[in-house]
Protein backbone atom coordinates (compact mmCIF):
# COMPACT_ATOMS: atom_id res chain seq x y z
CA UNK A 1 0.00 0.00 0.00
CA UNK A 2 1.82 3.53 -0.69
CA UNK A 3 0.47 6.68 0.39
CA UNK A 4 0.13 9.76 -1.83
CA UNK A 5 2.29 12.32 0.14
CA UNK A 6 1.82 11.50 4.30
CA UNK A 7 2.42 15.23 4.77
CA UNK A 8 0.06 16.63 1.68
CA UNK A 9 -3.11 14.10 3.34
CA UNK A 10 -2.43 14.97 7.18
CA UNK A 11 -3.87 18.59 6.29
CA UNK A 12 -5.99 17.35 3.22
CA UNK A 13 -9.28 15.76 3.13
CA UNK A 14 -8.37 12.62 4.70
CA UNK A 15 -7.67 14.13 7.67
CA UNK A 16 -10.23 13.18 10.40
CA UNK A 17 -10.06 12.04 14.27
CA UNK A 18 -8.72 9.05 15.15
CA UNK A 19 -11.33 6.06 15.71
CA UNK A 20 -12.19 5.61 19.30
CA UNK A 21 -12.70 2.19 19.07
CA UNK A 22 -9.87 1.10 17.03
CA UNK A 23 -6.88 -0.62 19.03
CA UNK A 24 -3.76 1.31 18.49
CA UNK A 25 -0.29 -0.98 19.61
CA UNK A 26 3.25 0.61 20.00
CA UNK A 27 6.03 -1.93 20.31
CA UNK A 28 9.03 -1.16 22.74
CA UNK A 29 12.19 -2.38 22.84
CA UNK A 30 14.34 -4.59 25.66
CA UNK A 31 17.32 -1.67 26.37
CA UNK A 32 15.97 0.91 28.40
CA UNK A 33 19.31 2.82 28.94
CA UNK A 34 19.73 3.11 24.61
CA UNK A 35 16.32 4.23 24.22
CA UNK A 36 14.68 5.43 27.75
CA UNK A 37 13.99 8.91 25.77
CA UNK A 38 11.87 6.96 23.16
CA UNK A 39 10.18 4.92 26.01
CA UNK A 40 9.11 8.56 27.62
CA UNK A 41 8.03 9.78 24.45
CA UNK A 42 5.72 6.62 23.70
CA UNK A 43 4.42 6.91 27.08
CA UNK A 44 3.53 10.47 27.10
CA UNK A 45 1.76 9.88 23.65
CA UNK A 46 -0.18 6.77 25.05
CA UNK A 47 -1.58 8.83 27.70
CA UNK A 48 -1.74 11.53 25.56
CA UNK A 49 -4.19 9.51 22.94
CA UNK A 50 -5.90 8.24 26.27
CA UNK A 51 -6.91 11.49 27.36
CA UNK A 52 -8.53 12.02 23.61
CA UNK A 53 -10.85 9.18 24.37
CA UNK A 54 -9.03 6.40 22.74
CA UNK A 55 -9.91 3.79 25.20
CA UNK A 56 -8.30 0.64 23.81
CA UNK A 57 -4.98 1.24 23.37
CA UNK A 58 -2.44 -1.61 23.78
CA UNK A 59 1.78 -1.39 24.12
CA UNK A 60 3.54 -4.26 23.14
CA UNK A 61 6.93 -3.93 25.09
CA UNK A 62 9.88 -6.46 25.05
CA UNK A 63 12.24 -6.74 27.63
CA UNK A 64 14.75 -9.04 29.58
CA UNK A 65 13.44 -12.15 30.96
CA UNK A 66 14.91 -13.63 34.91
CA UNK A 67 17.25 -16.00 32.47
CA UNK A 68 18.58 -13.54 30.28
CA UNK A 69 16.20 -14.10 27.40
CA UNK A 70 14.31 -11.46 25.66
CA UNK A 71 9.93 -11.83 26.01
CA UNK A 72 7.87 -9.84 24.34
CA UNK A 73 3.97 -9.48 26.47
CA UNK A 74 1.21 -6.40 26.40
CA UNK A 75 0.59 -4.11 28.89
CA UNK A 76 -2.56 -1.33 28.68
CA UNK A 77 -1.78 1.63 30.12
CA UNK A 78 1.82 4.12 30.80
CA UNK A 79 1.73 2.53 34.73
CA UNK A 80 2.03 -0.99 33.24
CA UNK A 81 4.51 -0.14 30.29
CA UNK A 82 6.96 0.53 33.54
CA UNK A 83 5.98 -2.46 35.02
CA UNK A 84 6.13 -5.14 32.88
CA UNK A 85 6.03 -8.04 34.99
CA UNK A 86 2.22 -6.80 35.54
CA UNK A 87 1.43 -8.03 32.14
CA UNK A 88 -2.01 -10.14 31.86
CA UNK A 89 -1.26 -11.89 28.53
CA UNK A 90 1.24 -14.64 28.77
CA UNK A 91 4.60 -13.59 27.40
CA UNK A 92 6.01 -14.92 24.29
CA UNK A 93 9.95 -15.38 23.05
CA UNK A 94 10.83 -12.20 20.77
CA UNK A 95 13.27 -12.87 17.85
CA UNK A 96 10.62 -14.53 15.27
CA UNK A 97 7.60 -13.38 12.95
CA UNK A 98 6.04 -16.75 14.03
CA UNK A 99 6.10 -15.11 17.70
CA UNK A 100 4.37 -11.79 16.98
CA UNK A 101 2.27 -13.32 14.51
CA UNK A 102 1.52 -15.44 17.19
CA UNK A 103 0.92 -12.68 20.01
CA UNK A 104 -1.26 -11.24 18.12
CA UNK A 105 -3.52 -13.44 17.09
CA UNK A 106 -3.67 -14.69 20.54
CA UNK A 107 -5.46 -11.03 21.33
CA UNK A 108 -8.19 -11.81 19.16
CA UNK A 109 -10.35 -13.50 20.99
CA UNK A 110 -10.20 -10.47 23.87
CA UNK A 111 -10.20 -7.63 21.64
CA UNK A 112 -11.24 -9.15 18.07
CA UNK A 113 -9.16 -9.21 15.13
CA UNK A 114 -11.75 -5.77 13.43
CA UNK A 115 -9.98 -3.52 16.14
CA UNK A 116 -6.61 -3.79 15.36
CA UNK A 117 -6.23 -0.39 12.87
CA UNK A 118 -2.62 0.35 13.33
CA UNK A 119 0.82 -1.10 14.16
CA UNK A 120 2.96 1.86 15.64
CA UNK A 121 6.65 0.73 15.91
CA UNK A 122 9.68 2.59 17.23
CA UNK A 123 13.00 1.71 16.91
CA UNK A 124 14.46 -1.16 18.33
CA UNK A 125 15.00 -5.00 18.09
CA UNK A 126 11.65 -5.92 17.39
CA UNK A 127 10.58 -3.42 14.87
CA UNK A 128 11.26 -5.99 12.17
CA UNK A 129 9.28 -8.57 13.90
CA UNK A 130 6.09 -5.96 13.73
CA UNK A 131 6.40 -4.93 10.18
CA UNK A 132 6.56 -8.24 9.00
CA UNK A 133 3.45 -9.46 10.98
CA UNK A 134 1.96 -6.43 10.02
CA UNK A 135 2.20 -7.45 6.62
CA UNK A 136 0.91 -11.01 7.30
CA UNK A 137 -1.96 -9.95 9.12
CA UNK A 138 -3.04 -7.03 7.34
CA UNK A 139 -3.15 -4.30 9.72
CA UNK A 140 -1.12 -1.06 8.32
CA UNK A 141 2.16 -0.21 10.18
CA UNK A 142 3.84 2.85 11.23
CA UNK A 143 7.53 3.24 11.77
CA UNK A 144 9.37 6.13 13.48
CA UNK A 145 13.03 5.70 13.48
CA UNK A 146 14.94 7.27 16.05
CA UNK A 147 18.03 7.36 14.09
CA UNK A 148 18.14 5.01 11.44
CA UNK A 149 19.99 1.79 11.89
CA UNK A 150 21.59 2.02 8.61
CA UNK A 151 23.19 5.34 9.57
CA UNK A 152 26.83 6.06 10.65
CA UNK A 153 26.52 4.55 14.29
CA UNK A 154 28.05 1.12 13.54
CA UNK A 155 30.98 -0.33 11.60
CA UNK A 156 30.20 -0.27 7.20
CA UNK A 157 29.69 -3.84 6.52
CA UNK A 158 26.66 -3.57 9.48
CA UNK A 159 25.56 -0.35 8.03
CA UNK A 160 25.07 -2.02 4.11
CA UNK A 161 23.42 -5.20 5.90
CA UNK A 162 20.97 -2.78 7.93
CA UNK A 163 20.46 -0.72 5.19
CA UNK A 164 19.18 -3.37 2.73
CA UNK A 165 16.72 -4.58 5.51
CA UNK A 166 15.35 -0.98 6.15
CA UNK A 167 14.90 -0.49 2.44
CA UNK A 168 12.68 -3.97 2.25
CA UNK A 169 10.53 -3.21 5.27
CA UNK A 170 9.69 0.21 4.23
CA UNK A 171 8.23 -1.25 1.20
CA UNK A 172 5.93 -3.18 4.32
CA UNK A 173 5.28 0.47 5.95
CA UNK A 174 2.16 2.54 5.21
CA UNK A 175 4.48 5.37 6.64
CA UNK A 176 7.39 6.22 8.23
CA UNK A 177 7.79 9.25 10.46
CA UNK A 178 11.21 10.92 11.03
CA UNK A 179 12.54 13.34 13.86
CA UNK A 180 14.26 15.13 11.81
CA UNK A 181 14.63 16.98 8.44
CA UNK A 182 18.30 15.11 8.07
CA UNK A 183 16.19 11.81 8.78
CA UNK A 184 14.21 12.36 5.94
CA UNK A 185 16.79 13.45 3.63
CA UNK A 186 19.11 10.14 4.41
CA UNK A 187 16.21 7.86 3.93
CA UNK A 188 16.07 9.84 0.62
CA UNK A 189 19.77 9.88 -0.55
CA UNK A 190 19.75 6.07 0.73
CA UNK A 191 16.71 5.52 -1.13
CA UNK A 192 15.54 3.39 1.77
CA UNK A 193 12.25 4.35 1.51
CA UNK A 194 9.91 6.90 -1.19
CA UNK A 195 9.20 10.52 -0.65
CA UNK A 196 5.18 9.83 -0.11
CA UNK A 197 5.72 7.61 2.47
CA UNK A 198 7.87 9.50 4.58
CA UNK A 199 6.78 12.26 7.24
CA UNK A 200 8.54 14.80 9.79
CA UNK A 201 7.54 14.96 13.31
CA UNK A 202 9.80 16.42 15.55
CA UNK A 203 10.56 15.57 19.00
CA UNK A 204 8.73 17.39 21.81
CA UNK A 205 9.27 17.11 25.36
CA UNK A 206 6.57 18.57 28.39
CA UNK A 207 6.90 21.98 29.98
CA UNK A 208 8.42 22.13 32.97
CA UNK A 209 7.57 24.75 36.35
CA UNK A 210 9.46 27.71 36.89
CA UNK A 211 11.11 26.87 39.23
CA UNK A 212 13.42 23.79 36.73
CA UNK A 213 14.35 27.32 34.76
CA UNK A 214 18.68 27.73 34.57
CA UNK A 215 20.07 30.95 36.00
CA UNK A 216 22.42 31.60 33.32
CA UNK A 217 24.12 34.68 35.15
CA UNK A 218 25.25 32.77 37.86
CA UNK A 219 28.72 31.53 39.01
CA UNK A 220 31.14 29.89 39.08
CA UNK A 221 29.88 28.28 35.81
CA UNK A 222 28.57 24.81 35.86
CA UNK A 223 28.43 22.80 32.25
CA UNK A 224 25.70 19.65 32.27
CA UNK A 225 26.14 16.96 29.54
CA UNK A 226 23.56 14.09 29.61
CA UNK A 227 24.84 11.33 27.18
CA UNK A 228 25.57 7.53 27.27
CA UNK A 229 28.67 6.43 28.23
CA UNK A 230 29.05 4.85 24.75
CA UNK A 231 31.42 5.37 21.45
CA UNK A 232 28.75 7.59 19.52
CA UNK A 233 29.00 10.06 22.43
CA UNK A 234 32.33 10.92 22.52
CA UNK A 235 32.89 11.83 25.70
CA UNK A 236 36.73 11.73 25.11
CA UNK A 237 36.48 14.73 23.24
CA UNK A 238 34.54 17.07 25.68
CA UNK A 239 37.41 16.12 28.21
CA UNK A 240 39.70 17.01 26.17
CA UNK A 241 38.56 20.08 25.51
CA UNK A 242 37.98 20.97 29.28
CA UNK A 243 41.66 20.39 29.78
CA UNK A 244 42.04 23.21 27.51
CA UNK A 245 39.72 25.66 30.59
CA UNK A 246 41.74 24.56 33.26
CA UNK A 247 42.40 27.98 33.85
CA UNK A 248 38.68 28.75 33.57
CA UNK A 249 36.15 28.49 36.15
CA UNK A 250 33.77 25.99 35.50
CA UNK A 251 32.53 22.73 36.46
CA UNK A 252 30.66 19.90 35.01
CA UNK A 253 27.84 17.29 35.46
CA UNK A 254 28.27 14.14 33.47
CA UNK A 255 24.58 12.25 33.52
CA UNK A 256 24.40 8.79 32.27
CA UNK A 257 25.91 5.70 32.63
CA UNK A 258 27.23 3.25 29.65
CA UNK A 259 30.29 0.76 28.95
CA UNK A 260 32.57 3.65 28.50
CA UNK A 261 31.74 5.44 31.98
CA UNK A 262 35.02 4.16 33.58
CA UNK A 263 37.05 4.89 31.16
CA UNK A 264 36.55 8.51 31.05
CA UNK A 265 36.79 8.59 34.72
CA UNK A 266 40.00 7.22 34.23
CA UNK A 267 40.84 9.88 31.16
CA UNK A 268 39.18 12.74 33.41
CA UNK A 269 41.67 12.29 36.35
CA UNK A 270 44.81 11.78 33.88
CA UNK A 271 43.53 15.04 32.34
CA UNK A 272 43.90 16.93 35.66
CA UNK A 273 40.24 17.38 35.64
CA UNK A 274 40.02 16.39 39.41
CA UNK A 275 36.57 17.00 41.43
CA UNK A 276 35.70 19.58 38.70
CA UNK A 277 34.22 16.73 36.59
CA UNK A 278 31.29 14.93 38.72
CA UNK A 279 30.49 11.97 36.92
CA UNK A 280 26.55 11.12 38.45
CA UNK A 281 25.81 8.60 36.73
CA UNK A 282 22.19 7.47 34.90
CA UNK A 283 19.08 9.56 35.99
CA UNK A 284 15.35 9.08 35.11
CA UNK A 285 14.74 12.98 35.32
CA UNK A 286 17.81 15.38 34.30
CA UNK A 287 15.59 18.52 35.02
CA UNK A 288 16.91 19.50 38.41
CA UNK A 289 20.45 19.42 38.16
CA UNK A 290 19.50 21.05 34.23
CA UNK A 291 18.69 23.90 36.41
CA UNK A 292 21.74 24.23 38.12
CA UNK A 293 23.43 24.45 34.98
CA UNK A 294 24.34 27.79 32.87
CA UNK A 295 25.38 25.97 29.54
CA UNK A 296 24.67 22.95 28.48
CA UNK A 297 27.06 20.58 26.17
CA UNK A 298 26.73 17.55 23.95
CA UNK A 299 30.09 16.07 22.48
CA UNK A 300 28.53 13.33 19.98
CA UNK A 301 29.90 11.75 17.33
CA UNK A 302 26.71 11.13 15.46
CA UNK A 303 22.64 11.73 16.66
CA UNK A 304 19.35 11.98 15.03
CA UNK A 305 17.48 14.28 16.99
CA UNK A 306 18.53 14.34 20.47
CA UNK A 307 15.74 14.47 23.02
CA UNK A 308 18.50 16.00 25.95
CA UNK A 309 19.20 18.93 23.70
CA UNK A 310 15.49 20.08 23.69
CA UNK A 311 15.44 19.61 27.64
CA UNK A 312 18.32 21.86 28.07
CA UNK A 313 16.14 24.28 25.58
CA UNK A 314 13.40 23.79 28.17
CA UNK A 315 15.20 24.98 30.88
CA UNK A 316 16.49 27.72 29.26
CA UNK A 317 20.40 26.79 28.88
CA UNK A 318 22.51 28.08 25.97
CA UNK A 319 23.39 24.74 24.06
CA UNK A 320 26.93 23.78 22.77
CA UNK A 321 27.02 20.97 20.44
CA UNK A 322 28.77 19.05 17.58
CA UNK A 323 26.95 19.90 14.30
CA UNK A 324 25.73 16.07 13.49
CA UNK A 325 22.38 14.93 12.85
CA UNK A 326 19.41 17.00 13.24
CA UNK A 327 21.08 18.89 16.32
CA UNK A 328 21.37 21.96 13.98
CA UNK A 329 17.63 22.13 13.57
CA UNK A 330 17.06 22.55 16.74
CA UNK A 331 19.94 24.79 17.72
CA UNK A 332 20.68 27.51 15.99
CA UNK A 333 24.19 28.28 15.60
CA UNK A 334 25.19 32.14 17.27
CA UNK A 335 21.39 32.49 18.35
CA UNK A 336 20.56 29.63 20.94
CA UNK A 337 24.38 28.49 21.29
CA UNK A 338 27.38 27.09 19.30
CA UNK A 339 27.33 24.59 17.09
CA UNK A 340 30.96 22.99 16.31
CA UNK A 341 32.57 20.29 14.25
CA UNK A 342 32.33 16.55 15.54
CA UNK A 343 36.07 15.02 16.95
CA UNK A 344 37.34 18.66 17.59
CA UNK A 345 38.85 19.42 21.12
CA UNK A 346 39.94 22.94 20.40
CA UNK A 347 36.51 23.90 18.36
CA UNK A 348 34.56 22.38 21.74
CA UNK A 349 36.69 24.65 23.93
CA UNK A 350 36.75 27.75 22.05
CA UNK A 351 32.78 27.54 21.98
CA UNK A 352 32.81 26.65 26.05
CA UNK A 353 34.88 29.59 26.54
CA UNK A 354 33.00 32.06 24.60
CA UNK A 355 29.93 31.34 27.25
CA UNK A 356 31.59 30.34 30.48
CA UNK A 357 33.26 34.37 30.30
CA UNK A 358 30.00 36.17 28.97
CA UNK A 359 27.23 36.08 31.40
CA UNK A 360 24.88 38.30 29.09
CA UNK A 361 26.11 36.06 26.17
CA UNK A 362 24.71 33.00 28.18
CA UNK A 363 21.69 34.85 28.85
CA UNK A 364 20.48 36.04 25.76
CA UNK A 365 21.42 32.38 24.23
CA UNK A 366 19.37 30.87 26.74
CA UNK A 367 16.49 32.97 26.45
CA UNK A 368 16.57 31.96 22.52
CA UNK A 369 16.35 28.80 23.13
CA UNK A 370 13.81 28.77 25.76
CA UNK A 371 11.46 30.78 23.33
CA UNK A 372 12.72 28.32 20.78
CA UNK A 373 11.35 25.00 22.76
CA UNK A 374 8.19 27.06 23.01
CA UNK A 375 7.19 27.40 19.45
CA UNK A 376 8.69 24.65 17.68
CA UNK A 377 9.34 21.30 20.86
CA UNK A 378 6.96 21.22 22.92
CA UNK A 379 5.22 17.72 23.52
CA UNK A 380 1.63 19.10 23.02
CA UNK A 381 2.50 19.94 19.61
CA UNK A 382 4.59 16.93 18.93
CA UNK A 383 1.36 14.33 20.19
CA UNK A 384 -0.48 16.49 18.37
CA UNK A 385 1.45 15.88 15.03
CA UNK A 386 1.84 12.69 15.70
CA UNK A 387 -1.89 11.52 16.44
CA UNK A 388 -2.41 13.48 12.52
CA UNK A 389 -0.16 10.82 11.05
CA UNK A 390 -2.00 7.96 12.96
CA UNK A 391 -5.77 9.01 11.93
CA UNK A 392 -4.18 9.96 8.25
CA UNK A 393 -2.92 6.34 7.49
CA UNK A 394 -6.37 5.28 8.98
CA UNK A 395 -8.42 7.39 6.78
CA UNK A 396 -6.49 6.27 3.80
CA UNK A 397 -6.07 2.54 4.81
CA UNK A 398 -9.80 2.63 5.29
CA UNK A 399 -10.34 4.61 2.02
CA UNK A 400 -8.69 2.45 0.36
CA UNK A 401 -10.46 -0.86 1.46
CA UNK A 402 -13.56 0.22 0.55
CA UNK A 403 -12.31 0.78 -3.28
CA UNK A 404 -10.92 -2.88 -2.51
Amino acid sequence: MVLEGLTDLMHGELMRPLEKENILILSGDAQPLDVVGMHELADDILQTLKDEGVTDVITLAAYVGENGETVLGTVTDPESAKALNDCRIPLLRSGAIGGMNGLLAGLAPRYGMRGFCLLATTSGSDTVDVRAASRLLGIPALYTPHGWPAGERMPRLARVAFRLVEKMMARWCDGIVCVCEYEKRFALEKRIAAAEKLVVVYNGVRNVGAELRAKTERTPVRICSVARFDAPKDHRTLLEALALLRETAWEIDLLGDGPQQGEMQRLARELGLGDRARFRGYLPDASGLLAQAQIFVLSSRSEAFPRSILEAMRAGLPVVATDVGGVGEAVTDGVSGRLVPPGSPHALASALRELVESAQLRQSMGKAARTAYEQRFQFEVMAGLTAAVYATVQSRTARLQRFA
